[in-house]
């Protein structure tokens, strides 16, 4: 197997993350290609210098998480790709899980373990493809006035069942497994998608090939946003990008595209307002650690309306 791992300036969560493949036995070769995208905290040093078993390549720039991948698989000589999130630790037996069930089941095209937070909770690891209606609910724009409200509970009706197999539209993207030869033939990540989207969008295609698969009795600890959290308006304006690549390639026209980007655009002022707000209350009523969460939701509006709103729009 191959695990590849893209990394931008998350030193720690990638040595962590290395250290669990290494340390813990997996009952199988491993392979591990870690693609850095240009960081400057000195992780590409920090994986040649402790782990030189692990293949590095070093990139000039942030060429974003579907390019990094795509460079990976490149490289890899294993039957399968397991395409793995730097802030994950994987626990002993878990890849040899992955594997028996995909060499048991060769009309499965991609497959998805279980995944736990930090504190061992259940994280969502699968969910239904999104429509445009149900993202503009989610907007504050049009929450309150009940537009689209239908079409938001179908997309969450089917609620996330830890324990059963099953067959899924959309696995996270913080842990996939595909064979080698059939993620090519499927056509790879899309490299469109810089940050945000490309796992919606890989799994509705190989869906149209294969079966996509939950397989909750591997598992694998998924510490969830940590590295979005570090570079907050990065990761919060790719999203929004990538979600408007996602739905033109669903087949939504210009105007529907015209009309939820104008949304988006004039719901972003009134999230960043709601935002401050929600910062300052808290603050005042001594929940730090909330608080926190909400400058870091504001900070990444900020960043979206004053960096990123022009590639939004050409998105």
């Amino acid at each position: 197997m191959s695990v590849c791992i893209a990394n931008w300036n998350c030193r720690e969560l990638l040595r962590a993350c290395l250290e669990s493949l290494q340390d813990q036995p997996q009952g199988l070769h491993l392979e591990v290609i870690v693609v850095d995208n240009a960081s400057t905290d000195g992780a590409p040093d920090m994986v040649a210098r402790e782990f030189p078993e692990v293949l590095v390549l070093r990139n000039d720039d942030n060429r974003g998480f579907s390019r990094a991948n795509n460079q990976a698989a490149l490289k890899a000589r294993g039957r399968y790709l397991l395409f793995l999130n730097n802030d994950t630790v994987v626990p002993p037996g878990t890849l040899r899980r992955l594997v028996d069930y995909a060499d048991r089941h060769p009309e499965v095209g991609m497959i998805g373990p279980r995944l736990r937070d930090g504190h061992g909770q259940f994280q969502v690891s699968y969910r239904q493809r999104p429509t445009m209606a149900a993202l503009l609910h989610k907007t504050y724009l049009l929450r309150w006035s009940g537009l689209f409200k239908g079409a938001y509970h179908r997309y969450r009706r089917q609620d996330f069942d830890p324990y059963t197999i099953r067959n899924v539209d959309v696995l996270m993207g913080a842990a996939v497994l595909l064979p080698l030869l059939r993620f090519f033939e499927y056509g790879g990540w899309d490299e469109a998608f810089t940050f945000g989207g490309e796992d919606l969008e890989l799994s509705t295609r190989v869906n149209e090939a294969a079966k996509v698969v939950y397989l909750p009795r591997a598992e694998i600890i998924h510490f969830g946003r940590v590295s979005s959290r570090l570079h907050i308006g990065f990761a919060s304006s790719e999203m929004a990008i990538g979600l408007v690549r996602y739905l033109r390639k669903l087949g939504y026209g210009r105007r529907a595209m015209l009309a939820y980007k104008a949304v988006i655009t004039l719901d972003a002022p009134l999230q960043l307002v709601e935002k401050w707000l929600q910062t300052l209350w808290r603050r005042v009523g001594g929940r730090a650690v909330e608080a926190e969460r909400s400058l870091l939701a504001a900070r990444g509006y900020w960043h979206f309306l004053t960096r990123k709103l022009g590639a939004f729009w050409r998105a």
